[in-house]
């Protein structure tokens, strides 16, 4: 019997004898290395990216994989800065060895810092989800247009410490102006890790560009984490402020709350203009009283969305109770971001998927922003944007722009 015709025989055999017959080769699996700050000082939130993260890749392989790749699966490939930047950098060279074909994270800008040069030297796409240094994509974009570089790997879905301050100077204006007052007098206080002083340097900028009628008195910075703030609160309250902008970390929003409440500093409000330790789970649990009424400037769900409002239902539940925010917000985004990109570049070949990347116009995001998510020559989402938020019985909500508040806002804060 020729051998072709004992193969066929043999197959069709099979098949009516009731064996298997072989199967199918399945779709193959994409891994994605989702690097956050789980340990450390900022765990909390790190930790609160990974959950979303993962609730996303499962609402992504539950909806049929990327289509395109005949299914492919996601898999969460999980990583731990543990805060540190020389961490970061190994965790990201251990998840591409075992196998990483796109990289997400870090939520801590100096981690992610660290991840930058890692992902350009092994060609493997990184989209930052959560930073907002703008060195972290400037210097890479600068590189390629030098010739330096060959090919961009880096790219933010997150608004820059550029885009905080300068939406931050215009929703102080706009809410000192609704709330019919006039504050002059604005003390900025923050750490002064790579992401405090790039929002910071931010922050000046923008209100220097802006010129509004109101005046930055003092800059007053702390190492991170501090170990006591007692020196520069007094030395915020000998500047008489009208408004304490803090951009704190967790760790240090524990300490500066209470002790401006200890020394007494008489303000019309605590307006942060963007960063954590004001909104998340543990802040709210311990500060209490403390963060009542305080407002910061920091990208949020857009909750009139159903989608959004079924996402945090869910998150609820899978995460103990805690709420969908900032940081869980902007990882599940960037895994549907992702998700995007892969059924289009229909390949994880990385020049197909950067170039798939740099063609990005994502109408599903579920954060507040100006319009879809799209990339700049620089690597960046310039749609990205904060929201005003405010602390209002012990519960983060949305109250500027109109358009997204879920409340009004309460200014000047109540004198306790």
């Amino acid at each position: 019997m020729h051998r072709r015709t004992l193969l066929k025989t043999t197959v069709m055999g099979a098949a009516v004898a009731g064996f298997p017959l072989p199967l199918r080769a399945q779709p193959k699996t994409i891994k994605i290395a989702a690097i956050h700050t789980v340990t450390g000082a900022l765990a909390e939130p790190g930790q609160a990216c990974r959950m979303a993260a993962q609730i996303a890749v499962d609402h992504v392989n539950g909806s049929g994989g990327i289509k395109s790749m005949g299914g492919a699966k996601l898999e969460l490939m999980l990583g731990d800065t543990q805060t540190k930047p020389d961490v970061a950098r190994t965790e990201a060279e251990r998840l591409i060895n075992a196998g990483a074909q796109i990289l997400m994270g870090t939520f801590n800008s100096g981690d992610t810092a660290a991840i930058v040069p890692v992902a350009q030297q092994r060609r493997v796409p990184f989209l930052v989800d959560i930073s907002a240094a703008d060195p972290i994509t400037a210097n890479v974009a600068r590189a390629v247009k030098e010739g330096q570089q060959k090919v961009q790997y880096v790219y933010r879905n997150f608004p820059t410490g550029s885009l905080f301050g300068q939406r931050a100077v215009q929703y102080f204006t706009e809410i000192f102006k609704e709330a019919g007052v006039s504050p002059r007098r604005v003390v900025l206080m923050h750490c002064n890790d790579l992401f405090g002083t790039n929002q910071a340097k931010g922050f000046q900028a923008a209100h220097k560009a802006a010129n509004p009628p109101w005046d930055i008195v003092e800059v007053i910075s702390w190492p991170e984490p501090p170990s006591d703030l007692s020196t520069e609160v007094s030395r915020a309250k000998a500047a008489k402020p009208d408004i304490i902008a803090p951009i704190t970390r967790p760790a240090s929003a524990l300490l500066l709350l209470p002790e401006l409440r200890k020394q007494r500093v008489e303000a019309m409000g605590i307006v942060g203009p963007g960063s954590p330790g004001l909104y998340e789970a543990g802040q709210l649990t311990a500060l209490k009283d403390d963060l009542e009424y305080v407002m910061t400037s920091v990208p949020w769900p857009n909750f009139k969305h159903p989608q959004a409002q079924r996402l945090a239902e869910e998150y609820l539940r899978r995460s103990g109770g805690k709420m969908l925010d900032t940081n869980s917000g902007y990882s599940y985004d960037g895994i549907h971001v992702i998700a995007d990109v892969l059924e289009r570049a229909k390949s994880t070949d990385p020049d197909a998927v950067v170039d798939a990347i740099q063609k990005t116009s994502f109408k599903d995001n579920l954060m507040i922003s100006t319009g879809p998510v799209v990339f700049n020559e620089i690597g960046d989402n310039p749609n990205a944007a904060p929201a005003m938020i405010q602390i209002l019985k012990h519960k983060p909500v949305a109250v500027w722009p109109k358009d997204y508040a879920l409340s009004k806002f309460v200014f000047p804060r109540p004198k306790a």
